[in-house]
């Protein structure tokens, strides 16, 4: 579905994502890690068509997407979260997600981008009252919305920016649990970055890792969560999650 070759991003004299390669299947979780700084949002923001590549190809569903405008790429299919959701403060729930709808979706009609809110909220488990304020959501509700917002378009594969962040252990779980539950009953291809890695190894089908802008690790979760190259990047920082990612990944 996704192929992504030499991808490259500099800004001046500074690389932020350096020669990466990979490829996404159809109905793929792809779990993408990394430490602060290492290109994961650079990557996210090339695919998502915020930012152009230095270099590089990505071809999405067979054509070439480099360097779209992101409304363009929203109506290939590509959509995306972000990791702190700013909604529209003076729109309800259901506006923000239609107006998601409607545009990323372009030759919609209003009817077919409020059809579409409801059926995003009600996978979330978000109320579709349409009176719905937004100022009633915590943490949890908001990137509950975020979601929603992404689905609203229609998208065949999903690009979800943490969305783990800010919850406790038990919205974490809930949240982990509806990306699978997209995939699997809405058949979405999902790329997913994150960094509590203990419940995303529980997650995806694979997992890629950079560093410094560079691929340092592909594979099944098993066999990254023990790449020495990857314990070392997380020792002194993220030691326990990496240990405990293991831990997962070989349940």
């Amino acid at each position: 579905m996704l192929v992504v070759e030499g991808l490259v991003k500099k800004f001046g004299g500074f690389t932020a994502v350096d020669n990466v390669s990979f490829k996404v299947d159809q109905g793929e979780i792809l779990g993408l890690i990394g430490p602060n700084g290492s290109g994961k949002s650079t990557i996210f923001n090339m695919l998502s068509g915020t930012f152009p590549p230095t270099a590089g190809s990505i071809r999405f569903a067979g054509s070439e997407v480099s360097g779209l405008p992101p409304h363009k790429i929203i109506n290939r299919g590509i959509g995306r979260t972000f990791q702190i959701p700013r909604p529209f403060r003076r729109l309800t729930i259901f506006e923000n997600v239609a107006l998601a709808g409607y545009y990323g979706q372009g030759s919609h009609s209003l009817a077919q981008a409020n059809e579409a809110a409801e059926k995003a909220l009600a996978m979330v488990g978000l109320p579709t009252d349409r009176t719905a304020s937004v100022d009633g959501l915590g943490a949890a509700g908001l990137k509950k919305l975020e979601l929603a917002k992404a689905l609203a378009t229609g998208p065949k594969l999903l690009l979800a920016d943490e969305s783990l962040g800010g919850l406790d252990e038990t919205e974490m779980d809930q949240a982990a649990d509806m990306l699978r539950k997209i995939r699997d009953e809405l058949g979405i291809t999902i790329i997913w970055v994150e960094h509590i890695m203990g419940v995303l190894m529980r997650v995806v089908d694979r997992v890629m890792v950079l560093d410094h802008g560079e691929k340092i690790s592909e594979g099944l979760p098993s066999a990254v969560s023990s790449d020495p190259r990857v314990v070392e990047v997380y020792l002194g920082t993220d030691a326990d999650a990496t240990q405990a990612a293991a831990a997962e990944a070989r349940r």
